[in-house]
């Protein structure tokens, strides 16, 4: 068996008997833990009572976290004319039609927001086989398909986070930085979560939250308290 590292033993130790915390002692003990050398992202798992696989228990949505993630986003849009114009000077990375298509289909995937005007749908629908699977396919239900491409741009860029319920039922996400503050940490989960309660969908039966976690990317996870969990 391999032998662990004084960090990974620190952390382990660290989380060693605790579980089911509030947000903001699971922001801090997380936070406290992340000691690599660069910025680690504080990843929320939430394990949710639902079955995707069933049209009426899929979950999926978009928020704005308050305090962004602390991420660059790399926005493709798919548009043409004054709209394509509208997506690059809104800051857009990636802006094309066909010619964005055929980029995509030959393996090119260099951004982590997609966005299409609906007139580019039908083109745009050709790479659901590469996009769905990577969750980049546009979307209306959250906004990634629409006319104000400049406002789906920003928001994309300022700190939007979309999520949607994985094949176990679970969605997860980046909630900012290790070297936020933990209030700023605090206020972006409990905004994700909200919108995770709201997306509760009508099929979902019994206890729709079975499980919270917190981690950073490169330490151990922790439980939160799941009627903990919302805005105060």
């Amino acid at each position: 068996m391999a032998k662990l590292g004084k960090r990974t033993t620190a952390a382990r130790a660290a989380f060693a008997g605790k579980s089911n915390l509030t947000v903001e002692e699971a922001v801090a003990l997380v936070k406290n833990s992340a000691t690599s050398k660069f910025d680690e992202t504080v990843e929320i798992a939430v394990c949710l009572g639902v079955d995707p696989r069933h049209a009426d228990q899929m979950v999926r949505g978009v928020v704005g976290l308050p305090n962004g993630t602390g991420k660059t986003v790399r926005v493709a849009v798919f548009a043409r004319g004054p709209k394509a114009e509208e997506a690059q000077a809104a800051g857009a990375d990636i802006v094309g039609a066909e010619d964005l298509m055929e980029t995509v289909q030959g393996g090119t995937i260099d951004f982590d927001r997609c966005i299409a005007t609906p007139d580019m749908m039908p083109v745009v629908g050709r790479l659901g086989k590469v996009l769905g699977p990577r969750n980049l396919m546009p979307n209306p239900k959250v906004g990634t398909v629409t006319m104000d491409v400049a406002d789906a741009v920003a928001k994309a860029k300022g700190g939007e986070v979309q999520f949607k319920a994985e094949k176990a039922g679970v969605v997860h996400a980046g909630v900012g930085k290790a070297s936020f503050d933990e209030a700023k940490l605090v206020e972006n989960v409990r905004a994700f979560m909200d919108a995770v309660l709201k997306a509760r969908p009508t099929g979902a039966k019994g206890a729709y939250v079975k499980k919270i976690a917190l981690s950073s990317t490169m330490g151990p996870g922790v439980t939160i308290d799941v009627d903990n969990a919302a805005a105060q």
